[in-house]
């Protein structure tokens, strides 16, 4: 397993990277590979669908009002937004069967996610919370009622990415602003649902979670900087994601 860490330079860089590196496990490039990273910045990341509706541009304003990045994203989901109080982990892979196994990755992940926080301490479930942001089935949630871990995934020929974002704080500045976005996209949202790890767990902190995550998924593996056929497919494709 490779073991890729910290943010690249760019938050569409950041996404960008994630696209490449299925990319590359699809051509057996990269056979087994995790990066985990704290963003540098707020950023609002929208789902493909979200930039057909006709309040996509008053969604994005709101985003750049607010100080976040807009950001658009390979895999598939609705609008999240996050800081740099949080944790994103992508898991790729070189897989034949990558087209046969979907569910069974969201279930798998959805349950190891949940076993890792509940090693923090946080009572996480699997589930959707009624009235979450971007909302799926095998979110990770905190006593059934808040939102803390989103997934998705990405399935080319002989690969998949499968992407997970925890939010460690800001849940407050982040409520704020989905509030609009899904407004502005006429998508339902009870305000209610957007938690964090520290609102359970006020002791607990981004380093911490970074440091378990490494521990839970990537055991006794070093870090290494990702290399330059990663970042140069990465910078072909950033434009893709930006607004």
């Amino acid at each position: 397993m490779q073991l890729f860490a910290g943010p690249v330079d760019d938050a569409a860089m950041d996404l960008a990277v994630s696209n490449a590196l299925v990319r590359r496990a699809s051509s057996g490039e990269v056979t087994d590979a995790i990066r985990i990273y704290r963003p540098a910045g707020p950023v609002l990341v929208f789902g493909r669908r979200d930039t057909r509706h006709p309040g996509f541009q008053a969604a994005v304003q709101a985003g750049r009002d607010a100080g976040f990045q807009p950001l658009v994203r390979a895999v598939g989901g609705r609008p999240v937004a996050y800081t740099s109080e949080a944790i994103v982990v992508d898991h790729v892979r070189h897989d034949l069967r990558a087209t046969e196994d979907h569910q069974r990755r969201f279930a798998s992940f959805g349950i190891q996610y949940a076993e890792a926080l509940r090693a923090l301490g946080v009572d996480a479930r699997v589930g959707e919370v009624p009235g979450e942001y971007c909302p799926g089935a095998q979110s990770i949630n905190a006593r059934g009622a808040v939102k803390l871990v989103g997934t998705a995934q990405r399935v080319v020929q002989h690969a998949w990415l499968f992407s997970s974002l925890t939010v460690i704080g800001d849940d407050d500045r982040i409520r704020s602003l989905l509030v609009k976005v899904y407004a502005h996209l006429e998508l339902p949202l009870d305000p209610a649902t957007v938690g964090s790890l520290t609102t359970e767990r006020p002791d607990l902190t981004a380093t911490t979670v970074e440091q378990h995550f490494h521990a839970v998924f990537a055991p006794d593996v070093t870090p290494s900087a990702l290399d330059q056929p990663t970042l140069e497919l990465a910078a072909s494709y950033a434009p893709d994601h930006r607004v």
